[in-house]
């Protein structure tokens, strides 16, 4: 489809500082917005790529756009790769991740009143790269992501389970995925059905196979179905809720391989929408540019952001682009490029609709000064869609 760009409203402004640089590499590993409106961002990596346990909590300011980060508790183990989910209680659940060469076996939950983590018991597989989403019920489903081959090597895997809290928590195993996958995202839509979409399954090359299977979980029947199935293949996207019935995908990688049709050297700026009625994806607007990597954030019912991201995670500079989606016109407007061009970022929505933005990779491999160690940002920034 043509893509409309206009002139939109909205700025960048420079909020205080990470108390250390990171990045989150993650479809589930990102800030977690709390009940009091302050951010949590816990876990993620450092700047030669080692797992770190470093958390810290975001207080917006009452009034303007400052504030202020503050260290909390550590995790009790590094990961990265991990996921962050949300409880109905205000509590925060990280379960697996990836802690040197070894998946993280246990789970724990942050306290926001004490700012203190405690076990959340042990998952029946150890994982990372898996998707993890709040189910209407309260328990939390961890679905697919990548295990350890015995012999050596990684595989992704079709295993699910979920997590209900209370009394330390409960793990218990649920209907496997039609199809294995790893690095994929989930969202949850009407009456608590769950959408998973896209991924990769690692096959031991150095560029996995990106998927373009989606299936449906039905909480209720624990029952997974296929359903549409993308018309381009992903890995490194984006899914956002639009409503309860609809997503949208941004992006993703290269598709393809060389010698494998269709064959496309850049990052994708194509752009799809997903219809739980109809189970059908369609095409939308394209982007003005390709990206992966990148962050995608509804703001309010009709908008969503799209900024920062990169070709691919080898010799990148992160990208200062950012655009907004008119869901109802299907359109892209131009935004306010961020201060410094980042992927794999913290990004999420605060309460009032603004975007919060911290850390990321700003420079890796030969386009870093170092090419064996990454540049990354300690930065923050805040988007107000609502000034000029």
């Amino acid at each position: 489809m043509t893509t409309t760009i206009e002139t939109a409203v909205g700025t960048w402004t420079a909020a205080p500082g990470l108390p250390a640089p990171a990045a989150w590499y993650g479809q589930h590993d990102g800030p977690v917005l709390l009940d009091d409106g302050t951010v949590l961002v816990a876990g993620g990596t450092d700047a030669t790529a080692t797992a770190i346990a470093d958390a810290a909590v975001f207080t917006p300011a009452t009034t303007g756009t400052g504030g202020a980060w503050q260290p909390v508790d550590a995790l009790h183990t590094p990961r990265q790769l991990h996921s962050l989910t949300r409880l109905a209680d205000g509590t925060v659940l990280a379960v697996g991740g990836l802690n040197g060469s070894a998946a993280v076996p246990a789970a724990e939950l942050y306290h926001p009143d004490t700012r203190h983590w405690t076990p959340a018991g042990q998952p029946e597989t150890a994982r990372w790269g898996h998707s993890a989403v709040l189910l209407p019920d309260g328990s939390v489903l961890v679905a697919g992501g990548s295990v350890a081959r015995p012999g050596g090597g990684t595989t992704a895997v079709r295993s699910v389970e979920r997590y209900t809290p209370g009394h330390g928590g409960e793990w218990h195993t649920v209907a496997p995925m039609t199809d294995a996958r790893t690095g994929h995202p989930a969202v949850v839509l009407a009456g608590g059905v769950v959408l998973v979409a896209g991924g990769v399954v690692p096959t031991g090359a150095a560029d996995a196979p990106a998927l373009a299977f989606c299936e449906l979980y039905d909480a209720g029947a624990d029952e997974w179905t296929p359903t549409g199935t993308l018309l381009r293949a992903r890995h490194q996207h984006r899914a956002t809720r639009l409503s309860g019935k609809t997503v949208l995908v941004t992006g993703g990688t290269a598709p393809g391989s060389p010698g494998v049709a269709p064959f496309d050297p850049f990052s994708q700026r194509t752009v799809e929408r997903y219809d739980l009625d109809t189970g059908v994806w369609t095409t939308r607007a394209e982007m003005p540019s390709g990206r992966a990597f990148h962050r995608a954030i509804a703001i309010g019912d009709d908008r969503v952001l799209v900024a920062g991201g990169a070709a691919s995670d080898r010799d990148e500079a992160g990208y200062r682009s950012a655009f907004v989606y008119d869901v109802t016109a299907d359109r892209w407007l131009t935004a306010a490029g961020l201060t410094a061009g980042r992927w794999s970022f913290a990004a999420t929505a605060l309460a009032d609709d603004r975007v919060l933005v911290t850390g990321g990779v700003v420079r890796s491999g030969l386009a870093a000064a170092d090419p064996a160690a990454l540049e990354l940002a300690a930065t923050t920034e805040i988007f107000d869609g609502s000034t000029p």
